[in-house]
């Protein structure tokens, strides 16, 4: 039954305008930072993308150049090279990241004594910048003065572990350093999952007779699936911006054993002054970032949806 007096539908129309005004010093609040996300980095997104196809040098220039940057970065050894060292350092990064995380994560939540203490000390790695961590890691792996040395002056003076000097093995010598900082998030946010389960949960896999591994992998796990989408884009976005590290531990090297495409990208823009070839390679980098995000905007929404 609808309301036929005149009233009610001027009332709707009074009542618009004031919701525009709810909450108006949180919307205004919000300003700088939409204007920031639309005008920078739309922008910058943008100017970059656009700039990738010129033949800017030192300096930027609508010299439309096609798709020769492109043909040139694809056919770069350097640059091949740097992908697949990403996708090395990437696969064991993601893989070697959740499971340290989780199993860290099970074993704080059983209540052990001194948890906050293991917490912090798992989690205090991630407050160092990646300079420090690489610098510190480059110290460690160090075969002069780090691991290496202090084995062999305790006997085994045949022990050799001299992974960041080593081409075939650097990314992993760089692997080591990563997983040192980033574990600690990883656990945090993993034992934040684990500490929302319900204890009742736990007590009837009890009743039933399933034992704790198969608790976790039958129950615990799948009903952290949110938990573990958003651990897979942290450490996606971590892999995919890779620099610090690199430059802190090995510059590259040796040779171009350790290049990755963050490193490709400062070097042609500012070393190479090849402000076009930068460009490109980030744009290879932002599609990179898509194809992160894409798979997870899948899970998050279209799953929720079909669900």
């Amino acid at each position: 039954m609808t309301d036929s007096r005149p009233d009610a539908g001027r009332s709707a129309v009074t009542r618009r305008p004031m919701r525009l005004f709810r909450n108006l010093s949180s919307k205004l609040a919000l300003m700088p930072l939409i204007f920031t996300a639309v005008v920078i980095f739309l922008g910058g997104t943008i100017w970059t993308i656009v700039y990738s196809f010129t033949s800017s040098g030192l300096l930027p220039r609508l010299n439309w150049d096609g798709l020769s940057q492109y043909e040139r970065l694809w056919s770069s050894r350097k640059w091949i090279v740097s992908i697949e060292n990403l996708a090395i350092y990437g696969f064991f990064s993601l893989i070697g990241t959740l499971v340290v995380g989780f199993t860290l994560a099970a074993l704080l939540d059983r209540k052990i004594r001194g948890e906050a203490v293991f917490r912090s000390i798992f989690l205090y790695p991630f407050a160092l910048s990646f300079i420090v961590t690489g610098l510190v890691w480059q110290w460690i792996l160090n075969p002069e003065l780090g691991l290496q040395n202090v084995v062999r002056e305790w006997g085994w003076t045949s022990f050799n572990f001299d992974p960041l000097n080593n081409p075939e093995i650097v990314m992993f010598g760089l692997l080591i350093a990563g997983l040192w900082q980033g574990t600690g998030l990883i656990m945090c946010i993993m034992l934040a999952g684990l500490r929302g389960i319900d204890e009742d949960i736990w007590k009837a896999a009890r009743v039933d007779g399933i034992g704790t591994v198969k608790t976790y992998i039958r129950i615990i796990i799948p009903m952290m699936r949110p938990v573990f989408v958003t651990s897979l884009v942290l450490i996606g976005a971590g892999i995919v911006k890779l620099y610090d590290l690199v430059v802190a531990q090995t510059s590259g090297g040796p040779g171009i054993s350790s290049e990755v495409p963050a490193k490709y990208v400062m070097t042609a823009m500012f070393g190479g002054q090849n402000l076009g070839q930068g460009f490109a390679a980030s744009t290879m980098m932002l599609v990179m970032v898509f194809i992160i995000l894409i798979p997870w905007a899948y899970l998050e929404f279209g799953g929720r949806k079909n669900g």
